[in-house]
């Protein structure tokens, strides 16, 4: 073969991969991480991706903050929230996204695509029923810990139903969650066959389809991955070392799918270093996250004439013992956050927006002379 002809053939396997990319779907890949500090903490964090800009703000939901659930056949299940709670809210909708409670308890929306089969709503089961956008904030609004959401579920008090909402996309939106209380316990709530099914969590990782109870069986494809090096072989008279760290690590799929992510997160997970307390976590989230960006132009999906590029909009990270939310923008990535216990309650529903522009610091000013005369 000619050095031409190898790049000819080398330019179209290279167009063959890019369009067989972009004729899949959306990858709306958020990765859902959690660490244990060592003081005995827990933090957890996620990225958000989306084929397309998402409008984001930080909300503040009051106790007492009243709501109704939306359904295909209009008002559906009413409450009063029993707990205050900040988090994400999208699309000018006022459901909590991703968030966590003044009881430590954090509920987060992942998307669940060709895999989420919700309930039909009935005229008898209407009053107990919401939208998926609903669900999570009524997660948060409504337990202290996962105990207490597991009991409510297995009662059948809740029916999430396909819905158009509001703000969102003109279609329902196929979810499925992950919740995290004080304590550290996980739990896994996905919509299937018409019905919430459970799943305890004890990795703690999460990504988006298939269902959990898969993922948790592809990981025994990766058993032979570990953080230790690979350690020198002697072969006939010859010695073969490593040509550098992470030889141990070969077969981590580096991809963005789905599959993919969740092994890395799982991976990352249980072999990072305990930071020493609940900002240390957060840093370090942050850091185990970075793994997990998604560049603009990496990922896309084409839907007839218009192209769409996931990118990571947003990362963000909970601190549960502190009832603070962090969270940086793709547009900024300065760390902000915000505290739960300093917002004042009785401006009742609050909220803020995540859009910020980008501060680079000019450090000329620091140069000094050196050695110091």
């Amino acid at each position: 073969m000619t050095p031409t002809d190898f790049r000819v053939r080398h330019a179209l396997v290279v167009a063959a991969a890019v369009l067989a990319a972009a004729s899949q779907p959306s990858a709306e890949a958020c990765t859902g991480i959690r660490l244990k500090n060592s003081d005995g903490s827990f933090v957890h964090g996620r990225t958000v991706e989306f084929g397309i800009p998402i409008e984001m703000d930080i909300a503040y939901v009051p106790a007492g903050q009243s709501f109704t659930g939306t359904t295909p056949l209009g008002a559906g299940l009413a409450w009063e929230a029993k707990h205050a709670a900040i988090g994400l809210v999208c699309f000018g909708n006022p459901g909590i996204m991703d968030g966590l409670n003044d009881q430590g308890l954090a509920a987060a929306a992942f998307y669940f695509p060709t895999f989420a089969s919700y309930a039909e709503t009935t005229e008898e089961n209407r009053a107990r029923s919401l939208s998926p956008v609903d669900f999570s904030n009524w997660i948060l609004t409504n337990f202290a810990d996962v105990a207490e959401l597991r009991a409510a579920i297995e009662a059948d008090t809740v029916v999430v139903a396909p819905t158009i909402v509001p703000g969102w996309p003109a279609e329902p939106q196929p979810f499925h969650w992950v919740v995290y209380d004080a304590a550290g316990r996980c739990l896994v709530i996905e919509p299937v066959g018409g019905r919430l099914v459970l799943h305890d969590n004890p990795l703690g990782s999460f990504t988006n389809s298939p269902t959990f109870d898969w993922h948790l069986t592809n990981l025994r494809n990766y058993l032979s991955l570990e953080p230790l090096d690979v350690p020198k072989v002697e072969l006939e008279g010859l010695t073969l070392e490593a040509l550098g760290l992470g030889g141990s690590l070969l077969g981590l799929p580096g991809d963005f799918s789905s599959p993919s992510r969740f092994v890395r997160a799982s991976f990352y997970c249980v072999t990072a270093e305990p930071a020493e307390d609940g900002i240390g976590g957060v840093l370090s989230g942050f850091h185990l996250l970075n793994q997990f960006d998604i560049p603009l132009g990496a990922v896309r999906s084409a839907h007839g004439d218009t192209t769409e590029t996931d990118s990571t909009q947003l990362t963000l990270m909970r601190d549960p013992a502190a009832r603070r939310l962090y969270y940086r923008t793709r547009g900024d990535q300065a760390i902000r956050f915000v505290d739960l216990d300093d917002v004042d309650p009785a401006a009742g529903l609050q909220r803020f927006s995540t859009v910020s522009t980008q501060t680079v610091l000019d450090m000329r000013p620091a140069f000094e002379a050196w050695p110091a005369k």
